[in-house]
Formats: C-alpha cells, structure tokens, sequence
C-alpha cells in the first residue's frame, strides 16, 4: 500500500501561482511513477501531469503545457507540481496518484495508477 497525501490548494486570483504537494508513505516511493489529476465539477478526473519514477521523463496535458511543471524529489518521497498563469479553468480538485508497471502503458490514463490521494481544491477566481 501507498499512502498519498496532498497539500497547497487554495484560492488564488487568475495569472497567479500555486505550488502543490504530495507526500508518499507506505512503499518505497522511488518504484512508482506519479501522477497529477484534476476534476471538476460534473467532468471527468482528467490527466495533468506525471513523472517517470526516477524523474528523467515528464509528461503533460496539452491544456497545461508551458505553465504546470511537475517535479519529485525521491528522498524526500515528495512529488509536486508548481502551477503558474493560472487560469479560472484550471479550478478543480487536484489529486496525486502512484502507478507500477501499468503506467508504461498510457501515463496519462487513470486507469494506470494504483493509488490515489483524497485531493485538494484549487480555485482560481477571475
């Protein structure tokens, strides 16, 4: 089991920044890929961005590209994704996730990861 558990959601007016966090527990955090995911309200939980299990590789949303970098930090079993020019349609809540062996098969794709954090809102106001 990983226990996953996030933090730095708030309310933060647009073109402004947030930096979230999410600290691991349980399992050795280096084996896991990680992930970033956000829902709104009445849409489904979309990808935002992830992170090989060693860091060198990245992947992210077209929506967040150029403004959301992801980054971990394996001593620390950290990962955390720094959010700049935010946009009022960035608002959702924002959810860590850890993925195996299945993650190689699409990274952006939910159905990859095994363990999922209980999220923190993010609110951009206009």
């Amino acid at each position: 089991q990983v226990q996953l558990v996030e933090s730095g959601g708030g309310l933060v007016q647009a073109g402004g920044s947030l930096r979230l966090s999410c600290a691991a527990s349980g399992r050795t955090f280096s084996n896991y890929n990680m992930g970033w995911f956000r829902q709104a309200p009445g849409k489904e939980r979309e990808p935002v961005a992830t992170v090989g299990y060693n860091g060198a590789t990245t992947y992210y949303a077209d929506s967040v590209k150029g403004r959301f970098t992801i980054s971990r930090d394996n001593a620390k079993a950290t990962v955390d994704l720094q959010m700049n020019s935010l946009k009022p349609e960035d608002t959702a809540v924002y959810y860590c996730a850890a993925g195996g062996i299945r993650w190689y098969r699409n990274p952006l794709d939910r159905q990859n990861y095994d363990y999922w954090g209980q999220g923190t809102q993010v609110t951009v106001s206009s």
